[in-house]
């Protein structure tokens, strides 16, 4: 209940937090670049106000979406043309609405924006069920204060014909804010920035890995939108990969029109990871209570890793990939991840070894490889290593918390721990740049 916490009302656009739970600044460390690490100073440092329409002298007001209303304590899943045509096909998908019966922000959740991609609507179809979204559930609209929209699929055409892509064959996230009277993708793309994404306060994006891949549970984010960076935090997830995203991508537009919008990413596409899910489950709800929509307190990780730069390991080799380590691995320098053999060649076989220790947050899947084919995601450890390996299991990967027993409410601060940057990279494959960069981005 918004109102309810005059003492956490100071923040803009939802950045509210218990008075008896402030956190100070993040711990930034020389391991960011100074510039990058200046502007997330500066943003985490940011105060002001909530807007007008969060308080109780707003008033109630229907939601609408086109001309469909929901009403302040109902919940209503109503169709959303994905593209305007008076003949033909024009994708209708649902978008349940939960509109609270207190003001507060406007919360949205995509899910397939690629619609091979099967944890986001995994995740979103769960937040719907009994168990979740009730009276006297976590999700009681009887209670809740804001509105949450909820979209598990948004490429609806990708879907159903199981690829990444629009109709035309491009990528819907390479074209916000969308054009009207531009192609298939670039309409698709304004209809949903006008109508949805333009109306929101804060947006959670849900992404998995592209095709022959999976990925770490992580959230992508602008750690110098300030908006953005106390999403991410707030999300409860251990790694957080900081970036503006790709030229069109839905988080560097939004961030860039000042909505709050970060990227989750986890599992692989046309499969289901059923910890990406339940991690992405309880992440949702970590922001929820954290924006004060819903009752409790959002449980936090032990530690963050704070990462600004990552690297490929590389197959030099064709053939057949056998990984030796999974995603969520702590390796050494010079450990073998990977084996490739070839049956044309059936008495040869090569290793593939890591250049740096670090935490592999994504793997490859598909057993064919080609020279140069992207074999491990690395983020190279040069901090925090004996944090990190307390929460490593007798494998030595990494438990996430939003798959443990955690305590929901933790006291003390959590860790911050900045990884290396890409400054930092010489001979080894990183090239120095000034702004954060992430190879071969899946969102």
């Amino acid at each position: 209940m918004l109102t309810e916490h005059p003492e956490v009302e100071d923040s803009k656009k939802g950045a509210r937090r218990p008075s008896k739970r402030r956190r100070s600044p993040l711990k930034i460390v020389n391991q960011i670049p100074k510039r990058r690490r200046k502007e997330i100073e500066e943003s985490d440092s940011e105060k002001s106000s909530s807007p007008e329409s969060w308080s109780r002298r707003s008033g109630l007001e229907n939601h609408k979406i086109g001309r469909r209303s929901t009403k302040p304590g109902e919940v209503k899943t109503i169709p959303f043309n994905l593209i305007d045509s008076k003949i033909g096909e024009s994708w209708p998908i649902p978008i349940t609405v939960v509109n609270g019966v207190r003001p507060g922000p406007i919360v949205t959740l995509l899910g397939a924006v690629h619609g091979n991609e099967l944890v986001g609507p995994q995740a979103l179809t769960f937040l719907q069920s009994h168990q979740i979204l009730g009276s006297g559930k976590s999700i009681d609209v009887g209670v809740m204060s804001g509105t949450l929209r909820i979209m598990p699929i948004v490429n609806l055409p990708g879907y159903r014909t199981r690829t990444r892509y629009a109709p035309d064959g491009r990528d819907i996230n390479r074209f916000f804010p969308g054009k009207a009277g531009g192609n298939t993708t670039q309409r698709i793309s304004s209809k949903l920035w006008n109508e949805i994404i333009s109306t929101s306060d804060f947006i959670i994006d849900l992404h998995s890995a592209a095709s022959g891949r999976t990925n770490l549970p992580h959230i992508r984010v602008n750690l110098a939108h300030s908006q953005s960076s106390m999403l991410a935090r707030s999300f409860g997830t251990e790694v957080l990969l900081d970036g503006l995203g790709p030229k069109g991508s839905l988080r560097r537009v939004s961030n860039e029109f000042d909505i709050g919008c970060v990227t989750f990413e986890g599992g692989g596409a046309n499969s289901i990871d059923s910890d990406a899910v339940q991690i992405a489950t309880y992440g949702i709800l970590n922001v929820l209570r954290s924006l004060r929509m819903i009752p409790g307190y959002p449980s936090s990780p032990r530690f963050r890793l704070l990462a600004s730069g990552s690297v490929w390991i590389r197959s030099d080799h064709g053939g057949l990939l056998d990984v030796l380590a999974p995603v969520g691995s702590v390796i050494e320098a010079g450990e073998v991840v990977a084996t490739v053999t070839d049956p044309e060649h059936a008495r040869d076989s090569v290793e593939i070894k890591s250049p740096n220790r670090g935490l592999l947050i994504g793997m490859a899947t598909h057993p064919f490889v080609t020279s140069g084919t992207p074999i491990g995601h690395l983020l190279p450890l040069k901090k925090g290593l004996n944090t990190i390996k307390s929460r490593l299991d007798e494998d030595d990967v990494l438990m996430l918390s939003g798959i443990m027993d955690d305590p929901i409410w933790r006291e003390e601060e959590t860790e911050d721990i900045d990884l290396q940057s890409s400054e930092d990279i010489t001979s080894e494959g990183w090239a120095s740049v000034d702004e954060p960069v992430f190879e071969e981005e899946d969102d």
